[in-house]
Order: structure tokens, then C-alpha cells, then sequence
């Protein structure tokens, strides 16, 4: 479904990126760790063409979206839904409409049909009966509820999740988990999240990615992430700093 082969990115004299490679195969759950800094969110926006990489390849179901003409690349772009950091809804928007946005871009008139599948996800995501209220009527674990619909009501083959719980307090992020893990098993697909919380990479992540200083340092099954005796992933893991006499004088 998705195949990273070898990418590089820099900005300036920064390297983020360097000679990065893995695949995940369809309907597969992968999580992306790493501490502040390593690259992850700029990996995400590779991954649908919003950034090309200096060197390598992106290839979405076998077509390398670098270098690919920008009409082509909002065609691929439909396979996927993605859930941003801060939800990103559209404040002049009630909810229903936020999360019938894509449909419509999309090129779907019925309202018919717009109505049953906004209704569809709202349930799922339990916020049945919201459509009509604005974002900022709403909690920060509520918008994104409402940002997770809008990422799935037109049924993508890939979704990505970047911080998904990120600012939200221990038990909303929970419900969060949750639902991710319920629209999971549902529908089957492909599933990326990019997150500094490490419940929520245990929960998701079949497979865990660690990234480190811009590379792979890690690829492996979930289990052997956590119990990895390997220094650099376990003060990740475990959340402790290595630091040295330097940093108290």
C-alpha cells in the first residue's frame, strides 16, 4: 500500500530526513515514534505529496507521487483521510458540514447521500445529533471527534493520524484511542499514526516505526519496541533524559 524507499529531505543545512525506507501493507496498523524533532511530521506530509523528498521515492499502491503533476496527485490524495494535530476544522462551518467538506470536493451532489454518511460517522464517532453546532461550541475531545468523521466519511483507504491525542487530558484521549481502534477494525484500512503518546502507539502500532535523528533506527513489532533493551529506545520508552555534567554548570 506504501512504500518509502530511501527518502532524504533538507532544509537549508537542516537534514530532517535521511535515507529513510519502510513499507506498510494494506489494512496494516503501523505507529511512528520519535522524540521532538526527528522528522515525523514532515515524513506525514511526504506521504501525501504535500512535501518531495530531496532524494528517494514515495510510492502510494505502486505510483511514486514524486515529480508527479499536482491534478494527478489530488487524485491520490482521495485514498486518504487524515486527522491534523489541532483537528483544523473550518470555523464558519457547523459540524455537518465540516465533515460533508470532502464529500463535496470530492464531486458528490446527492444531499441525500451527503446526509446518510455525515449521520453514519457522527454515530460512530458518538456525536449523533451535533451537525448543527459549531466548532466552538464544542470541547477540544469533541472537535476532534469531528475531525476524525470528516477524515473517514468518504471511506479512505488509508488514514493518517498525526498527534492524535495530543493536549487533550488522560481519559478523552482514552475515548480517542478508542475510536481509532474501533474505526480500525471497521473498515480495514490502512492505518499511520504519528504520536508522542505511547498508549496510543501500543494500542495502534501492530508495528512501530522509531525514528531517531532523522533515520529508522527501529522497525519492529510492537512488543519488541517496548521490551527493547536497546539504550537509545528504552530512555525514549521509558521517558528519561540522558544527560551529562555539562547541562547543570
Amino acid at each position: 500500500m506504501i512504500k518509502v524507499a530511501h527518502i532524504n529531505k533538507s532544509f537549508g543545512a537542516n537534514d530532517v530526513l535521511r535515507d529513510v525506507s519502510f513499507e506498510v501493507g494494506e489494512g496494516e496498523s503501523v505507529a511512528i515514534i520519535g522524540r521532538s524533532g526527528t522528522g515525523k511530521s514532515v515524513l506525514i506530509k511526504h506521504l501525501i505529496g504535500l512535501l518531495h523528498p530531496d532524494t528517494g521515492e514515495v510510492c502510494i499502491e505502486g505510483e511514486n507521487l514524486v515529480d508527479m503533476a499536482e491534478r494527478k496527485l489530488l487524485q491520490i490524495r482521495q485514498k486518504f483521510g487524515m486527522l491534523f494535530q489541532g483537528a483544523a476544522l473550518f470555523d464558519s462551518m457547523n459540524v455537518h458540514d465540516n465533515i460533508a467538506f470532502p464529500l463535496r470536493r470530492a464531486g458528490v451532489e446527492d444531499e441525500v447521500e451527503i446526509t446518510e454518511r455525515v449521520e453514519e460517522v457522527l454515530r460512530l464517532v458518538e456525536l449523533e445529533g451535533k451537525g448543527a453546532q459549531l466548532p466552538s461550541e464544542l470541547s477540544g475531545g469533541m472537535q476532534k471527534r469531528v475531525g476524525l468523521a470528516r477524515a473517514i466519511v468518504h471511506h479512505p483507504k488509508i488514514i493518517l493520524y498525526d498527534e492524535p491525542t495530543t493536549g487533550l487530558d488522560p481519559v478523552v484521549a482514552d475515548t480517542i484511542d478508542q475510536l481509532m481502534m474501533r474505526v480500525r477494525d471497521r473498515y480495514h484500512a490502512t492505518s499511520i499514526v504519528i504520536t508522542h503518546d505511547l498508549r496510543t502507539a501500543r494500542r495502534m502500532g501492530q508495528r512501530i516505526i522509531y525514528l531517531h535523528e532523522g533515520q529508522v533506527y527501529l522497525d519492529a513489532p510492537a512488543d519488541e519496541v517496548f521490551n527493547s533493551e536497546d539504550s537509545v529506545v528504552s530512555r525514549f520508552i521509558e521517558g528519561k533524559a540522558e544527560l551529562k555534567e555539562a547541562d547543570f554548570k
